[in-house]
């Protein structure tokens, strides 16, 4: 690892102005102004395509080489960051050698990574065999995002580097499955007092909530993994639901999100089947995303350059979060997952450590160099 204070002042200046965009779900334009901000940094580029996406709402961006629409390595990020209420919060500061701010771990520090590899590279060797894509939908399941790039548009690589999983020295190698549904319970209106003259949806459902996560302790199982996780089927009750605004009515109707995550052997379509019989009839369930377990293959040469650049060996590991990888996977396309070191994931001080930066942007650097044999 060489320490580069010239890299880590672009890499942090870049950070900090894609995490002053709030670019989440419910801001189209915030989106798009992430993207103008990406297309500015783009456009100094001779005989790079920039192509721009739309699918259901959703903008994707994908520069590649003239001639190379396919590219040898693709780099993948995405700008979508979770809501936070308080307008004050999308802001960063830097203290003891990590950029602070919502969004700066996932994962506009790596897409500042990628975006000044992408520039420099292209600067340093026109026609290199190296594309970059770009999605604004991974928060809320990727599916207008590389889904639709890679399903619908037909886009295609040899390999695909993605920072947004694993850590500097931690490759994931497996991640879970994942089943995102909604379950809906009905009941009768009435008033509070009187609550025998009514039935409680909430009730109903929590009571049917309850019975699906003791099912699912049965699984429970085994050591955590050198990586701290636990590869077995779980059951997260995280939305809980009803169109009450009156705090004195029974409510006639009450809805729950669950975000499941599972391991092979287990597939989407038996767990929902699974799911039914413990819920019962009289609850409604809408699958709004499902998804099978991923193994991506990644490139035994990004590994060796990891061990190469840090010093340190890597460790394979399963993951049970999930991220995009998983629509290139299924296509038979490598993926090579790590980032560099972050924490605090999804809370307003999220962070990326700025010495990691450097030495991943020299991972990358250094695998693209060795892989394209520039």
């Amino acid at each position: 690892m060489q320490n580069d204070p010239e890299l880590a002042a672009r890499l942090t200046a870049l950070t900090r102005d894609l995490v002053m965009i709030r670019s989440t779900d419910a801001r189209p334009d915030e989106r798009e102004r992430c993207f103008q901000l990406i297309s500015n940094h783009l456009d100094n580029l001779d005989d790079i395509g920039i192509r721009r996406y739309e699918s259901n709402g959703y903008g994707s961006i994908v520069a590649t080489p003239e001639g190379h629409p396919s590219p040898a390595i693709l780099l993948c990020a995405h700008l979508d960051v979770v809501e936070h209420p308080e307008l004050h919060a999308y802001g960063s500061t830097v203290h003891d050698g990590r950029i602070i701010g919502p969004g700066a771990g996932d994962m506009k520090g790596s897409l500042a990574i990628l975006l000044e590899l992408f520039r420099s590279l292209h600067q340093r060797t026109p026609g290199l065999s190296l594309g970059l894509a770009v999605t604004s939908d991974e928060e809320c399941g990727g599916e207008d995002g590389l889904r639709f790039l890679f399903s619908d548009v037909g886009l295609r690589c040899g390999q695909a580097v993605m920072p947004d999983g694993g850590s500097l020295n931690r490759l994931t190698v497996e991640e879970k499955g994942i089943l995102h549904l909604n379950v809906t319970c009905h009941g009768d209106a009435a008033h509070a007092a009187r609550p025998w003259q009514g039935v409680n949806a909430l009730h109903r459902l929590m009571d049917r909530l309850t019975a699906l996560v003791r099912h699912f302790d049965q699984y429970a199982q085994g050591e955590p993994d050198a990586a701290g996780e636990l590869w077995y089927p779980t059951c997260s009750v995280t939305i809980l639901h009803s169109d009450n605004e009156s705090i004195n009515r029974i409510p006639e109707k009450a809805t729950a999100g669950l975000d499941l995550r599972f391991t092979p052997p287990y597939r989407s379509d038996t767990l929902v089947y699974e799911i039914r019989q413990v819920l019962g009839e009289d609850c409604a369930i809408d699958v709004l995303v499902a998804s099978e377990p991923t193994h991506l293959a990644p490139d035994d040469l990004f590994c060796q350059v990891i061990e190469d650049v840090t010093g340190q060996p890597v460790l394979r590991a399963r993951a049970s979060g999930g991220s995009d990888a998983r629509f290139i996977a299924d296509f038979g396309i490598p993926v090579n997952l790590s980032q560099p070191i972050v924490g605090n994931i999804h809370s307003q001080d999220e962070w990326i450590d700025i010495a990691s930066m450097v030495s991943y942007y020299q991972i990358c650097e250094e695998y693209v160099r060795r892989k394209l044999r520039t």
